[in-house]
């Protein structure tokens, strides 16, 4: 608990927002925990998207990589940075090699008249990215926004 506290401590010094939800993931063979988190990127700021994209490397780098799955969830004007071009497309990339998801919101991508021509090909996609992130949140994942 004591860790949980620091991060937390970090994060909102950070200017972040850390939503701890209670989680029934238990315990793997190893021992350790298996951890779910759920990023929310809704800013179109690189320094945004560079502080989660550091965020999910982090949590992999702290809890090991097999033991956290992380999802990072774009919508509003988070979406521009999804975009072909945009200047966080190589880490977009490495992060998704590196096995974090990122999914841009399929209702945004309508709103803004954009297709998956337009976006990056490592990304995927939600029909909502607001109802992603609740169901995850449901499902006792945690919840970040940078």
């Amino acid at each position: 608990m004591k860790r949980r506290n620091i991060i937390q401590s970090a994060a909102l010094a950070a200017g972040t927002t850390v939503l701890v939800a209670a989680n029934a993931q238990g315990t793997m063979a190893t021992g350790q925990k298996h951890h779910k988190i759920v990023i929310q990127v809704s800013d179109n700021d690189p320094a945004k998207w560079n502080l989660a994209l550091n965020n999910a490397k982090n949590l992999q780098e702290d809890v090991g990589a097999a033991n956290v799955d992380v999802e990072i969830v774009a919508y509003g004007p988070g979406i521009s940075m999804l975009k072909l071009g945009a200047p966080v497309s190589d880490r977009i990339g490495d992060a998704v090699k590196a096995n974090i998801k990122v999914f841009a919101c399929q209702n945004t991508m309508h709103g803004q008249k954009l297709t998956k021509e337009d976006m990056n090909s490592a990304v995927g996609y939600v029909p909502s990215g607001a109802a992603e992130i609740m169901i995850r949140q449901d499902e006792g994942w945690a919840y970040l926004r940078p």
